[in-house]
């Protein structure tokens, strides 16, 4: 044992020199370096934890998730978090469960209406799609973003089953309103806080006031596991039936690698299957695949050490941004954090108004063509990208406030990678094209 732990202590050695040469960071040069909207912040920590979790050679889900599961949890303050390969299966699983027939009359069907926005990433919207549901778009408001909470009622139909929104660019929505509603209406809530990480609204964390909450962990968001997601919720019932279809639609709870947990493995009789089939291969529901690897529930783990650290520097740089753009605001709209929230950001939108100097889209090339890098608000409106024209949708209202962010809106970084320096030179470009 002495001998493999000498080994690994090489390899913690060679791996934290390979990163100093691989990774260490260039000087800043203004114009030439790319300033990103976001991405992967990490040090040889990570790539140590990679490493430790490979030589295990435990290639599936296993200790590492276990405990990357638990702590997850601790830090937003839930009973149940569950991981999935991304943010996209976060919500499929999600709303998946709440199809299930174990909920009886309040299980979503085709046909059946969910309260949603069109300003949104697909995936949020998708599962509404894939289930035969009907998505229901209403608008929202700037400059938060977030869904327009006075247009709910309104939306509201007999087949009204569920509302799923995001909490867009870490900005919290109105969540306890939404759920005021939802719990009136007996409606689900599915929060999407991919974007949200660490987000509050009057000291709770977002994803706990609905039903169900998801996160992503792609590169791009607070904290990565390369590809990754996860699922949370306090409603045991809702974790089960969550776990199931991810794992295959099994009937069977057992972790990786263990037989019998609920000791009936071959004492049960279920659907028309002979009494006594292998409770392992008994399959409740159509499922899926969606569990991470150990390795990247490693680098999660790595990861979760920091998010603290990662989520302030994300909100100082919302701070800097502002300020330094205050000066432009009759012609950039800047965003808000809602009422009673602590966002944690993901990124600092602006729309550019009418007396904006330059169109949006000419803003943005500008940005571009000085390697400042720039998105739009994701899809902009879903209803008008190429593969909406064949699903069935209603709208509630008038979108004014979602045509406007089609043609208006962008955004730029706050991502931890971007310093001081950087976040100087971006205020200072902007100053310069709209002086």
């Amino acid at each position: 044992m002495s001998e493999l732990l000498e080994k690994k202590h090489e390899i913690h050695r060679l791996i934290t020199e390979y990163y100093q040469l691989a990774f260490t960071a260039k000087p800043f040069e203004a114009g030439k370096t790319t300033i990103p909207v976001s991405g992967k912040v990490f040090n040889a920590e990570e790539l140590i934890a990679i490493a430790d979790a490979g030589l295990d050679a435990w290639f599936t889900s296993g200790k590492y998730n276990t405990a990357f599961e638990k702590q997850l949890a601790k830090f937003i303050n839930v009973k149940s978090v569950l991981t999935v390969n991304s943010g996209s299966s976060a919500n499929l699983v999600a709303f998946s469960a709440l199809t299930a027939d174990e909920w009886g009359e309040r299980a979503i069907k085709p046909g059946d209406e969910v309260i949603t926005v069109a300003a949104s990433f697909p995936t949020t919207v998708n599962p509404i799609l894939q289930y035969g549901a009907i998505p229901v778009f209403i608008d929202i408001s700037l400059p938060t973003y977030q869904i327009d909470i006075t247009q709910l009622e309104a939306a509201l139909s007999p087949k009204t089953k569920a509302v799923v929104v995001a909490h867009t660019l870490g900005n919290p929505f109105n969540a306890s309103a939404l759920k005021a509603f939802c719990n009136t209406h007996n409606l689900w809530l599915m929060e999407d806080c991919c974007d949200a990480l660490g987000a509050t609204l009057n000291g709770k964390h977002v994803g706990t006031f609905g039903d169900v909450g998801t996160l992503s962990f792609y590169p791009a968001h607070h904290i990565t596991m390369g590809e990754g997601g996860a699922v949370f919720t306090a409603n045991a019932k809702l974790k089960k039936i969550m776990e199931s279809y991810r794992d295959w639609g099994r009937d069977c709870w057992c972790e990786p690698g263990m037989d019998n947990t609920c000791g009936k493995r071959f004492t049960q009789q279920l659907g028309n299957l002979p009494y006594g089939y292998d409770h392992k291969y008994t399959y409740s529901r159509h499922g899926f695949n969606l569990k991470i690897t150990d390795m990247q529930a490693a680098l999660g783990l790595a990861q979760l050490a920091k998010l603290p650290a990662f989520i302030e520097r994300r909100k100082a740089l919302y701070q800097k941004f502002y300020k330094g753009l205050s000066p432009l605001k009759n012609q950039l709209l800047l965003p808000e954090p809602t009422v009673g929230s602590d966002p944690s950001w993901f990124g600092f939108l602006i729309t550019c108004t009418k007396a904006c100097k330059l169109t949006r889209d000419a803003l943005v090339q500008q940005l571009n063509s000085k390697n400042i890098g720039t998105r739009l608000l994701f899809a902009g409106d879903l209803r008008k990208q190429p593969y909406f024209k064949h699903y069935t949708y209603r709208v509630s209202g008038s979108l004014n406030e979602t045509e406007r962010i089609l043609n208006n809106t962008f955004w730029i970084g706050v991502t931890p990678m971007i310093s001081d320096e950087m976040a100087d030179y971006v205020i200072d470009v902007f100053n310069q094209l709209l002086a």
